[in-house]
């Protein structure tokens, strides 16, 4: 295993609090936002990049800009030249729009497509309100 060595005159966090998500500081910062729901390691390094946050920084290392940068590109990631076909929702059936669902958007949305689902009485609607 490698030591983690800091320098004196940084902050470093342990655990940070992002999106009501509790985050390693000591990972990667690619991998550690991997621990919110809806962000996968692509989507993770795409936004440190888009973000100009340095990759190989660990979490706990970031400064607070840097944390609101990447919190802005997440929530937005339209505007910062993200594909839509790299979009989690895509189409979205009540909007119509394409947009990026984290943390306790993905219990909701689930929640209300199954709730749609079962309302039209399809097959897999059904077999959800049987619960099998």
């Amino acid at each position: 295993m490698s030591m983690l060595v800091l320098e004196d005159d940084q902050e470093f966090q342990h655990i940070l609090r992002i999106l009501n998500t509790n985050i390693d500081g000591k990972q990667n910062i690619v991998y550690a936002l991997t621990s919110i729901k809806g962000v996968g390691r692509r989507f993770s390094n795409l936004v440190c990049k888009r973000a100009n946050v340095d990759i190989t920084k660990r979490a706990g290392e970031l400064s607070k800009e840097e944390i609101d940068k990447v919190l802005t590109v997440m929530q937005h990631p339209t505007q910062f030249k993200i594909p839509v076909w790299f979009l989690n929702r895509q189409k979205d059936f009540v909007t119509g729009g394409n947009k990026q669902i984290i943390a306790n958007q993905v219990a909701s949305s689930l929640r209300e497509d199954l709730q749609r689902l079962k309302k039209i009485r399809s097959h897999r609607g059904l077999r959800h309100y049987w619960h099998l």
